[in-house]
């Protein structure tokens, strides 16, 4: 656990757009930032960053919070963990007790296995620069790639021994536990219960996420044998999903967003191998096919993409699929095929970092141009070929988002292929009306599309109190952060300042008055600690509430202050808005009535099938009863709708 003044002083140095910045570009948009999600898939910012408030929020996905619950979500860390994370970025010094062999148990499985993934980092990289095997063995080899002494340790490269279970028994003998030594893929396990180590007498390459953490390895064997591959990975697991990681990532995206370009190669060694001639925005895709998963966190960073490819025929054309994905996702991309015989690897080590970039300026080619080109050479005069060729220029046309781009590519591919223009776009919308039949069709199907529909929903006889009164609790809650301290002062009255009410005052008067709670228990929660807070004199609802233990109250306020939309400065200049501050003595009331309203609408429905329940069984008393309890209710409707209007009365 860490002390209260600490974690003051970590909130205090995390700068919002300073934290999320290292993982998201971000451009300016009047007072706020805005940016590509990393929580969901999209093409359209809807991701915005509020500097004077010190809060993100996505208006696609709805998260929001402050910096320790962006690295939460992002990391998935706990909230002190989170907090750690933070104070090392801002080498903020922490003290912390020894946690209890119990708290040890309970730590969640992906803490463990970064813990273990770290330890095994550590280990092989001692082995590489000190065990006799390694400097003999592995240092000489990446010595004669070329590699620095610096890059090797800026990588955190290693070496494992040719033993069965070095590793494995080196990590037990430190305590840690084997279910995450198998977990991670570090260690195998047998039937027999024996480990051994799945990495034997290999180079290795740490793979490291976004935020620096090794999440997997890569491993090359030095000496070739038939029946051992020339690389082993780590599978798949719990903190390591190959189709959303890319190598070098972590060390590159800084670079990337300074040089708004990323380079984007096949291997370890291409990646290692640029940085140390100076080219650091580049990431490879590990010798795999694109993802969606790697190509939308490229964007994250930048709309311009560099592939670089070394020759070969056939590897090009099998990765011209990943290539297509990148032009769904709006990106920018232009080819640079390297000279025969050469790599980015051997590339990279002849040249440095300024002839690098004058060969690229010179010799790279935008990928449409460059995949007709190709396609064109294979087909050669045959007219099927031919005929394919077109339809699959026209399938990559067809998938790019922008129609200004779009329009440009038909009139370039229109000229090279020499077909007409109105054929290509009567392709084009075949594929496109094509793809939104099946996504159609698709939604149809699919048993989640009925649940998240807007298809109105039948009355129960109960009242469901966790979705009926959301809204108007959210509006109570929000007037009560933005404004809660000031006073409902009527201009039109003369020295109704003296007199008025405070926001809150009159809130929690007329909430307590008739014993009213909310239904959502979230805001119950917000609503009772704001109570018990806001009369002390130095309190803060935002700040109280965005630096909340409660991470999900922190949400929920990052929610309630932020603004989807903010007039120009230069439609504020030109007309003065009357503001909800200047009418609260409006707005308050209000949102309070359309609470008490809309709870009163559903206990008179609820009376109602009451009503029809004891006239089905001819219990008179009951009727009588009810009857009574009804006029009641529709006295204090009628004074409702004078308070707020005929007009928001809803029919029964």
């Amino acid at each position: 656990m860490l002390d209260q003044s600490t974690i003051d002083k970590i909130h205090d140095a995390a700068v919002i757009q300073d934290v999320v910045s290292d993982y998201v570009t971000l451009r300016k948009r009047g007072v706020n930032l805005i940016g590509l999600c990393p929580f969901h898939n999209e093409k359209t910012p809807s991701f915005s960053v509020s500097p004077a408030k010190g809060i993100f929020k996505c208006f696609g996905c709805g998260k929001g919070g402050n910096s320790v619950h962006f690295i939460m979500e992002h990391e998935q860390l706990n909230y002190y963990e989170a907090l750690k994370f933070l104070a090392k970025k801002y080498h903020i010094e922490y003290e912390e007790r020894e946690l209890t062999e119990e708290e040890k148990n309970i730590r969640n499985d992906r803490e463990s296995m970064f813990l273990v993934n770290e330890f095994a980092q550590q280990y092989f990289s001692n082995i590489l620069h000190n065990h006799i095997d390694g400097k003999s063995i592995a240092m000489s080899y990446f010595k004669e790639r070329g590699f620095r002494e610096d890059i090797i340790k800026k990588f955190q490269l290693g070496f494992s021994l040719d033993k069965r279970d070095d590793f494995t028994q080196e990590a037990i003998s430190k305590g840690y536990n084997k279910t995450y030594l198998v977990k991670t893929g570090l260690s195998l396990e047998y039937e027999n219960g024996q480990l051994t180590d799945r990495f034997r007498e290999r180079v290795m390459f740490p793979v490291h996420s976004i935020s620096g953490k090794v999440v997997a390895f890569g491993g090359r064997i030095l000496r070739k044998q038939d029946n051992m591959a020339k690389y082993v990975n780590s599978p798949e697991s719990e903190i390591y999903h190959k189709s959303n990681e890319l190598y070098g990532i972590y060390f590159a995206k800084k670079a990337i967003v300074k040089e708004e370009r990323c380079f984007l190669v096949e291997g370890y060694t291409d990646v290692i191998s640029m940085h140390q001639s100076g080219i650091e925005n580049v990431v490879a895709s590990s010798g795999t096919a694109l993802t969606a998963g790697q190509i939308r966190m490229i964007h994250r960073f930048t709309e311009n993409v560099t592939v670089i490819y070394d020759g070969d025929a056939a590897g090009i054309k099998a990765s011209l699929r990943g290539i297509d994905l990148l032009l769904e996702e709006g990106l920018n991309i232009k080819v640079l095929l390297l000279p025969d015989g050469e790599d980015p690897d051997s590339f990279a080590r002849k040249h440095n970092s300024s002839d690098f970039i004058e060969f690229v300026t010179q010799n790279s080619v935008d990928f449409m141009r460059f995949k007709t080109n190709l396609l064109m050479t294979d087909a050669g005069k045959d007219p099927i070929k031919r005929a394919n060729l077109i339809l699959d220029i026209v399938k990559s046309i067809a998938i790019i988002p922008n129609s200004v781009i779009r329009a440009e590519y038909v009139k370039e591919c229109s000229t090279m292929l020499q077909v007409d223009e109105a054929m290509l776009y009567h392709e084009i919308n075949k594929l496109k009306k094509k793809s939104e039949t099946d996504s159609a069709q698709i939604a149809t199907k699919t048993p989640e599309a009925a649940e998240t529909s807007n298809a109105p929903v039948v009355a129960s006889t109960t009242i469901n109190q966790s979705n009926l009164y959301v809204q108007e609790e959210r509006n109570i809650l929000q007037t009560l952060i933005r404004y809660g301290k000031m006073k409902m002062v009527d201009p039109s009255v003369k020295n109704s300042a003296d007199e008025a009410w405070i926001v809150a005052d009159f809130i929690f008067e007329e909430l307590n008055q008739d014993q009213l709670m909310f239904s959502s228990d979230l805001h119950q929660l917000l609503l009772k600690d704001y109570e018990n807070n806001y009369k002390n004199d130095d309190f803060d609802a935002e700040k109280f509430f965005l630096y909340h233990s409660n991470p999900d109250i922190v949400r929920l306020t990052a929610d309630l202050i932020t603004d989807k939309y903010a007039l120009s400065k230069i439609h504020a200049k030109v007309k003065k808005i009357e503001s909800v501050a200047d009418k609260l003595h409006e707005h308050v009331p209000r949102v309070v009535y359309e609470f008490k309203n809309k709870l009163l609408l559903e206990m008179i429905k609820t009376k109602l099938l009451q009503l029809k329940e004891a006239s089905e069984t001819n219990n008179s008393e009951r009727v009588d009863e009810i009857m009574q309890e009804l006029s009641v209710m529709e006295k204090t409707k009628k004074d409702l709708a004078k308070q707020l209007g005929e007009r928001i009365i809803i029919k029964l």
